[in-house]
């Protein structure tokens, strides 16, 4: 049994043709595969121009588990690949190296050279090997269908009532804690630093998180930029750990963002961002309680 395709940000739609997946394989006993690639097609195609990415790889695999998929196989997607018709792909990928019974993909499924592959492609592929094809409808929300271009959509705007509901769960980062500048620290502000490893980020600015993967749950204050103030380039995440005061150098965090407070800027002074630092985490306690009461 087995699904193929990019899956970003492992939206309820992905997670309902994922589900499909597990089920048919537990129905007759059989494994459950995801094929998917890596770079994703359009990052090879357009490199930093590509929209922002939902999911790194790693959290991708983390999700797919998550639902009970047994398998995953990523191809590398590279010039070969790219040049590879789609009879091709079924023929040596699905049919000689997998052996495929059943294959489960969504309405619009395209792949192959040029993505001239289609669910009727499949369906012709199915009558000759011998095995069985599904296709799944979309899955909506608020009248419209659920896409991780919606889900980008809606991060950017800071909507995350949309977001949790069209993911059914929050948006996460993960990464390990890394040695920064200790830029943070030395303002009294001390913060765990990860690197987003993404051409660009799906969301930047000042939120109100969850922090997993310590000995227990945390919340805090999360900055997502370049850190323009103090002449930064590179795209990190920083979360300031409410009542955690011990280094935690190389653990693999996984961020919840539960609020966006504000949009990153740019300030005057080290002294008038150290100000409005104190003033969004006020921000963010004072939100959580109300929250958690």
């Amino acid at each position: 049994m087995c699904s193929i395709g990019n899956f970003d940000g492992v939206h309820l739609g992905h997670a309902t043709l994922l589900r499909k997946v597990q089920h048919e394989a537990e129905t007759r006993n059989v494994g459950s595969l995801v094929i998917t690639f890596e770079p994703q097609p359009r990052e090879f195609f357009q490199g930093k121009l590509v929209p922002a990415r939902l999911t790194r790889f790693r959290e991708k695999v983390e999700l797919i588990r998550e639902i009970g998929i047994r398998y995953l196989l990523c191809l590398p997607f590279d010039e070969k690949l790219q040049t590879t018709t789609a009879d091709c792909l079924i023929e040596h990928y699905l049919v000689e190296t997998l052996n495929i019974q059943h294959i489960v993909v969504g309405k619009d499924f395209r792949f192959g050279k040029d993505a001239s592959g289609s669910v009727q492609t499949l369906r012709h592929a199915a009558e000759k090997y011998r095995f069985t094809i599904a296709q799944i409808d979309p899955c909506e929300y608020s009248g419209a269908t659920i896409s991780s271009t919606r889900v980008r959509d809606s991060l950017q705007n800071g909507d995350f009532n949309t977001t949790e509901a069209l993911l059914g769960r929050n948006y996460f980062m993960m990464g390990l804690v890394v040695e920064g500048n200790r830029f943070g620290g030395n303002i009294g502000i001390p913060t765990a630093n990860i690197r987003l490893q993404r051409y660009r980020s799906p969301i930047e600015g000042i939120f109100a998180v969850r922090v997993e993967g310590l000995e227990k749950e945390y919340f805090g204050a999360a900055y997502v930029g370049t850190r323009p103030t103090i002449g930064g380039t590179e795209p990190l995440l920083e979360v300031h750990i409410f009542d955690l005061h011990r280094e935690i150098y190389g653990a693999q965090l996984k961020v919840c963002f539960l609020k966006k407070v504000r949009s990153d800027e740019k300030f005057d002074s080290i002294d008038t961002l150290k100000v409005q630092m104190q003033r969004d985490i006020t921000t963010i306690q004072n939100w959580l309680n109300s929250r958690l009461q």
